[in-house]
């Protein structure tokens, strides 16, 4: 049996983050306990695989103090929230002064346990991860860092700066896109997971490439995957 690339439905802006799930400016919520905030649409290399593709440049960022301040007044009227993602783009983008503002700014609401720093930076640009930036995200005690990582080969760039987070008792977890002709095998991708908790940065989760218009290429097959899961879980442990 032929295997379909692409047994979903495609779109530009497939979670609704331009219409129904945006629900102040730069501020995105699809599930109750958690937000997404968009800190900027820069990042440091624009993957072709990109969830935000079509997106990024039309949706609104948080840019002034009276914005901000706008999206921690939704958190507080939201008391189930309790996760704050900030993304975009990518937050690790701008000066550490702006980065704080946006962690600061949720940390001292007692409802957020979580705050997520989503960022590629580690992989695309090491050195962004300095000893003081550590220091300072540290200072909370609630930031989590989400590094997108696809490769073996990408675990191996990223080492250093990760360490200087674990360091700081910041726990580092990777979010990896399962991306036809790239990590689509069960020996890479246990390779990948390997390398992964061999570093110390926990493997978040793997997940079909997002169901964005233009992406069918990058889909892997739902069958596939599960076999390539079931290879996985049979020669690894739960970390």
């Amino acid at each position: 049996m032929k295997l379909k690339t692409c047994d979903v439905k495609l779109s530009k802006d497939p979670f609704g983050e331009l219409s129904t799930a945006s629900r102040c400016p730069g501020l995105k919520q699809r599930f109750p306990d958690r937000v997404l905030i968009m800190t900027t649409d820069r990042c440091f290399g624009y993957c072709a695989h990109c969830t935000r593709k079509w997106i990024l440049g039309k949706s609104k960022v948080v840019e002034t103090a009276a914005e901000l301040k706008a999206c921690v007044d939704y958190v507080k009227r939201h008391p189930k929230v309790r996760d704050v993602l900030l993304s975009g783009g990518d937050v690790l983008t701008l000066p550490d002064a702006q980065i704080m503002r946006f962690v600061d700014a949720f940390a001292a609401l007692p409802q957020v346990e979580v705050i997520r720093i989503c960022t590629r930076a580690p992989v695309a640009n090491p050195k962004r991860i300095t000893n003081r930036l550590a220091r300072l995200l540290a200072k909370s005690g609630k930031v989590w860092a989400n590094v997108h990582i696809n490769t073996a080969a990408e675990v191996e760039a990223c080492k250093s700066a990760a360490e200087k987070l674990i360091a700081r008792g910041i726990p580092v977890s990777s979010q990896t896109v399962l991306l036809k002709g790239v990590n689509d095998t069960p020996a890479k991708m246990l390779k990948l997971l390997q390398f992964l908790s061999a570093a110390r940065i926990r493997p978040y989760y793997v997940f079909q490439c997002d169901p964005v218009e233009g992406l069918d290429r990058f889909r892997v097959p739902l069958e596939k995957a599960k076999r390539i899961e079931r290879f996985c879980a049979e020669r690894i442990g739960g970390l």
